[in-house]
């Protein structure tokens, strides 16, 4: 069994959680067996400085939207403008290109403090919707650049059908569809074999997700609800955009949560992404169904889309997740104060969410709509995934422990520990190296 040895951690217990000193955890098999705080470290141990926090889980990403990171603000314009030029991005993908860029941006979220991410993937095919000789390869493409970087995947295969209501495929989004919901419902269920035969299934899953009611039309919707299996995730965009509300209303009579709702789909299993533009009653209907809401902030905010109501979902019933989306920033401490600031320029108050809130957002709300076991405080049973905050840094200094949420940046992580192993150190991969000079190469072979 495995000695950990924290200088200061955040601990669970009956109370909830409190940062505790001198933590001793017993590891065995990449789970955390015993937590004891006050003693000293063990001369066997590995020993963690700083405040140690459960790891933060990455519930939305698109790998390969790293590459827009600091190239689309030359002048003015909203998300439609941005998408033209994220599909010039997408069109540039082959699995090589891919698995090395993927690996450099999950690379880039374990230094960051991510254990783990839930991959939005719908770039499965050549240009033109030619599939690859390999069926899977851009899928495994990512699996590979995941397992190199030692970060659990979650890859939500997407639906991909329409370009928009009652609308074709575009061609620069032919790559994304499929040969209907049927044939993808059978190419997903030979990639979760593909997977579960050649990878580790503890640091490597398959989940669904549907692009969004503009992109999977009713009579898809209507086979997904019947016969998606009920043992995996399945995540959604759901009202994104002002425009995709108003289409869905003039189509179906209906918001798209109301849609959704139609058709059974929302559940606790449902990750509705964004959920931006919400009518009362859509919050009634989400936070009903108990699904998570899965908020990017630094995305939302970086394109203009607007503020979703965060806190009104959670009173509601709905779970928070965080994620990072299109990558505008890799800092799970970043987006746990958008968050709040979002809440706080909308409403005028402070303290919308307590630290405590938005630190489970990032851990256990986040990791719930991916099935991963990470929990918001640290305690026996969780799956032994860490990182440690510098608490004397220029940011953080003076912070008590459970407000460093308020001051923290991923700049100031110092350690990240996943399944009991140490990862990363002092902003470098221990086994990729320097993660600025990998996504550097990665970005060379993207015109942007």
């Amino acid at each position: 069994m495995k000695g950990i040895w924290c200088e200061t951690a955040v601990i669970g217990g009956d109370g909830g959680s409190a940062a505790a000193s001198g933590v001793r955890l017993e590891v065995q098999d990449g789970r955390i067996a015993k937590v004891t705080a006050g003693v000293p470290p063990q001369a066997t141990d590995q020993r963690l400085h700083g405040v140690v926090f459960p790891a933060a889980a990455n519930a939305h990403s698109h790998a390969f939207h790293r590459i827009l990171r600091g190239r689309t603000h030359a002048g003015r314009g909203d998300f439609w403008v941005w998408r033209e030029q994220m599909y010039r991005s997408a069109a540039e993908l082959t699995p090589e290109k891919y698995e090395k860029l993927a690996t450099a941006v999950f690379a880039e979220m374990v230094v960051s403090g991510f254990s783990s991410v839930a991959e939005f993937h719908y770039v499965h095919h050549r240009p033109g919707g030619k599939p690859y000789a390999e069926p899977h390869a851009m899928e495994l493409a990512l699996a590979r650049a995941a397992a190199a970087a030692g970060i659990r995947l979650t890859l939500l295969d997407t639906l991909y059908l329409a370009g928009g209501i009652h609308s074709p495929l575009s061609p620069e989004q032919a790559r994304f569809g499929d040969a209907g919901a049927q044939g993808w419902l059978e190419r997903l269920a030979s990639l979760r074999q593909v997977i579960a035969e050649t990878l580790s299934p503890d640091m490597i899953s398959v989940g669904a997700a549907l692009h969004s009611v503009r992109a999977v039309p009713e009579a898809a919707l209507k086979i997904v609800a019947r016969q998606l299996p009920a043992d995996i995730p399945l995540h959604i965009h759901l009202s994104e955009q002002p425009a995709e509300n108003l289409a869905c209303l003039e189509s179906y009579g209906v918001t798209p949560a109301g849609l959704l709702d139609r058709h059974g789909l929302l559940s606790r299993r449902l990750s509705v992404v964004h959920a931006t533009h919400l009518s009362a009653e859509d919050v009634h209907l989400l936070g009903e169904a108990g699904v998570a809401a899965v908020m990017c902030p630094t995305t939302e905010a970086d394109l203009a889309d607007g503020i979703g109501p965060a806190r009104s979902l959670f009173d509601a019933g709905a779970k928070i997740a965080l994620g990072t989306d299109q990558h505008a920033n890799i800092d799970p401490w970043a987006e746990m104060r958008a968050l709040e600031y979002g809440e706080r320029l909308g409403s005028h108050q402070r303290g919308r969410f307590s630290p405590q809130e938005l630190l489970h957002a990032a851990t256990a709300g986040a990791s719930s709509s991916m099935g991963t076991p990470i929990a918001s405080a640290i305690g026996p049973g969780a799956v032994c995934d860490l990182m440690a905050v510098d608490p004397d840094s220029v940011r953080t200094a003076g912070s008590s422990p459970q407000q460093l949420v308020y001051s923290a940046t991923a700049s100031d992580v110092t350690d990240v520990v996943i399944a009991g192993q140490p990862v990363a150190s002092k902003g470098t991969h221990l086994r990729l190296g320097s993660v600025g000079s990998l996504m550097a190469e990665a970005l060379k072979e993207f015109s942007a």
